[in-house]
């Protein structure tokens, strides 16, 4: 035998070696638990319209470890929600909630979501934007007449160009919202609807963080199934039975 042919099989000696004393231990020993996961890192969130809703999910993740920056027409009012809700939340401007968010919430009266889209179109690009809007002719006139007629899934990408939009949050009322996170028992079920799966997934984590169970309706077209007017529309269900509801399987 060569000096190398002896070298491989010495090597080839000491692996079954190895294994055989590795299976030894775990046999000794049991089965090594798996590592505990990382935990996961928390998100900076963008609030533009911080009203009875944003300001309720910006108290949710705030209490789930995520940085939240607030805005409004009106920052001077949220101060005091911020300072209450200690040093991971802050109040800017809409533009500045744009930029700081890896994920944006626009939470603002129908009507003025073409103009968010233009005025904030750059803050906006490429992000994952969470739409809880929704559409109401008696405030929003005619373009939330079309916006039904269409489905908010089809409607709202025209208003918000170019970012990795799902349809979040639209069907609880505030006093749900608040009242209902993280009850005991089965969780309430938030229906979502997006075209990219990896914002679809950031939204599940963040309905989870908010004390709720996520449940996929499908792509933005099948935001029709939950918009304003629905059956299932601010209904409080549990995800099987909103599932069941909607006939997903």
């Amino acid at each position: 035998m060569t000096s190398a042919a002896a070298r491989r099989a010495g090597l080839a000696a000491l692996a079954v070696l190895g294994a055989s004393l590795a299976a030894s231990a775990v046999g000794a020993a049991g089965p090594v638990p798996p590592a505990a996961a990382p935990p996961m890192t928390p998100l900076r969130i963008g609030i533009i319209g911080t009203g009875e809703i944003g300001g309720t999910l910006a108290r949710l993740w705030v209490a789930a470890g995520h940085e939240v920056l607030m805005s409004s027409r009106h920052p001077d009012r949220l101060k005091a929600l911020a300072a209450s809700l200690g040093p991971r939340a802050r109040v800017g401007t809409p533009r500045e909630a744009a930029q700081f968010g890896e994920v944006v919430v626009v939470s603002v009266p129908y009507g003025a979501l073409p103009q968010v889209g233009r005025d904030l179109r750059a803050e906006l690009a490429g992000k994952v934007v969470l739409d809880t809007c929704n559409p109401y002719p008696s405030r929003d006139g005619e373009m939330a007449v079309e916006a039904r007629r269409l489905s908010t899934g089809v409607a709202d990408p025209k208003f918000l160009p170019g970012v990795r939009l799902v349809r979040a949050f639209n069907a609880i009322n505030s006093g749900d919202l608040s009242g209902k996170a993280h009850r005991a028992g089965e969780p309430i079920a938030i229906p979502l609807a997006g075209d990219d799966a990896q914002a679809l997934a950031v939204a599940e984590r963040l309905v989870r963080d908010a004390g709720f169970a996520p449940v996929v309706v499908g792509p933005l077209s099948r935001a029709r199934e939950f918009d304003v007017g629905t059956p299932v529309y601010t209904r409080l269900m549990t995800a099987s039975q909103l599932r069941q509801a909607l006939g997903l399987k």
